[in-house]
């Protein structure tokens, strides 16, 4: 089948494409800015992409005539307080149009849980979507999903971040608000299983998973699988206003979103609509089998495929090490530096003869006492060393750290640490084009902790990270 995929780029388009492909689809992907489309060079060569910004006006012909179904994935909550719902209704309304000259015969509409004794703003506005997307020339099929549960959605990243940043909360009522958290990867099948099923067109179904949860007992449950104490206690008299600007500050979100979140979080979701369950025998994962692969990012189809020669000497096993390739960005602390190469060949060569006996070309004795208290507390410290003075592989153990990625072509190291520290850390360095060595240090914190160490370290930092990278981009 010949699938239009919009929203592409986003959140469920990234992990949904690969399977369409898998699947042996054809895909066109309509997004605003082909040059923002994050897949990686080879899949861009497997798909259609056409550039349309669904909010703008209708410009004909944009469209392959021969589209069989389409997924409609857009949505515009982050963007606006006020007329998010005025652009998505035109959003809708512009799909309609693009598809008039198009044979597509499926249209599958991704929205929220409705509650019909009342509504968020949110959810009124995906609700009226869904009303205009109606009215094309096509068979609608309209999926209501629950909060979903994955690394990256915006309600789960804002239970992680509370959760990893607060051993004791204050919280407002609606989090004794209910709902019905959906798996991503059971999303995933639910959108692939319609594809093209004729008994779900012109159909509406709700899909949840198999509990009904407060957002205490989601963020009781997601500390304690992550090994967090955490204290909660209620208040009636914090408003949505202030739980918004308590989002804002606390989490990653945007104040735009957490308005808008708050707004949906008031309002109980809850089905006990099984029909597509039971017609596409789908088995409903559990929240917290949600919260570990979410943290695995097994739902995401973006990760290399496993290392065969890598060694199991450090804390985290082979099998395990897949799940680090996607460097995260929610709820992390960054150290980006960057400097013109003198010679950007040496350069590369420095960065793949780094660590081991070669040391890290600055502040050695440093990096050797970190490793020293690593072993102390029980860690691999630097007694690894490297294998080869000047070759890497993926896999290889690097002294304290294990190789994720070596791509010498596109000049691209990412290492993920072994050592023991309150959290998960990365460092990664590239040479662009222009021949600037980037170096990015990424540290995602496990509760207090993990943010104390950091700012503790912030002075070292400053001068390790910049004085490694002064060494690397030198032709010395």
């Amino acid at each position: 089948m010949k699938i239009l995929l919009t929203g592409a780029n986003g959140y469920i388009g990234m992990r949904l494409l690969p399977l369409l492909l898998e699947q042996g689809h054809q895909v066109v992907c309509a997004v605003r800015s082909a040059d923002r489309l994050s897949v990686d060079p080879e899949v861009k060569k497997e798909i259609e992409i056409v550039e349309i910004d669904f909010l703008e006006e209708v410009k004909p012909n944009k469209l392959p005539t021969d589209i069989d179904a389409a997924y409609y994935l857009i949505h515009s909550m982050t963007t606006s307080t006020k007329d998010f719902d005025e652009k998505e209704a035109q959003a809708a309304e512009n799909f309609n149009k693009y598809l008039e000259p198009v044979n597509a015969k499926q249209v599958i509409f991704l929205t929220g849980m409705v509650n019909e004794k009342e509504s968020s703003k949110h959810l009124s506005s995906r609700e009226k979507v869904g009303k205009i997307l109606q009215e094309g020339n096509f068979h609608l099929t309209c999926l209501q999903a629950g909060i979903v549960v994955g690394s990256g959605s915006s309600s789960f990243e804002i239970i992680r971040d509370l959760c990893e940043k607060l051993p004791f909360m204050i919280t407002p009522r609606w989090v004794n608000t209910k709902t019905q958290p959906i798996a991503i990867r059971n999303v995933l099948q639910y959108l692939t299983g319609v594809l093209g099923n004729e008994k779900c067109y012109g159909e509406a179904f709700d899909i949840g998973g198999p509990e009904v949860l407060t957002y205490k007992k989601m963020m009781l449950q997601y500390s304690k699988i992550r090994g967090l104490k955490l204290h909660i206690i209620g208040v009636p008299f914090m408003t949505p206003r202030l739980s918004s600007y308590w989002l804002y500050f606390v989490t990653s979100t945007s104040y735009k979103l957490a308005v808008n979140l708050v707004d949906s979080m008031t309002v109980e979701v809850i089905s006990k609509d099984t029909r597509l369950q039971e017609m596409l025998n789908i088995e409903p994962i559990s929240y917290e089998e949600a919260i570990k692969m979410a943290f695995d990012k097994i739902e995401q189809n973006q990760v290399v495929s496993s290392w065969k020669d890598s060694k199991s000497s450090g804390r985290y096993k082979q099998k395990d090490l897949n799940k680090y390739i996607q460097v995260p960005k929610h709820g992390c602390l960054r150290d980006v530096q960057q400097q013109k190469a003198e010679d950007p060949e040496a350069s590369l060569e420095k960065i793949w003869s780094i660590g081991g006996k070669n040391g890290w070309y600055y502040a050695d004795t440093l990096w050797k006492f970190r490793g020293f208290l690593d072993k102390l507390f029980g860690g691999v410290g630097l007694r690894r060393g490297r294998t080869h003075s000047n070759k890497i592989n993926t896999g290889d153990s690097l002294d304290f750290w294990r190789v994720l990625l070596a791509d010498k072509e596109k000049k691209r190291l990412l290492l993920f640490a072994e050592m023991r520290v309150p959290g998960e850390a990365w460092l990664e360095f590239c040479i662009d084009d222009e021949g600037i060595v980037h170096q990015t240090a990424t540290f995602r914190p496990r509760g207090i902790a993990g943010r104390a160490y950091w700012y503790s370290m912030l002075p070292f930092h400053f001068f390790i990270f910049k004085g490694m990278l002064n060494e690397i981009a030198s032709a010395k």
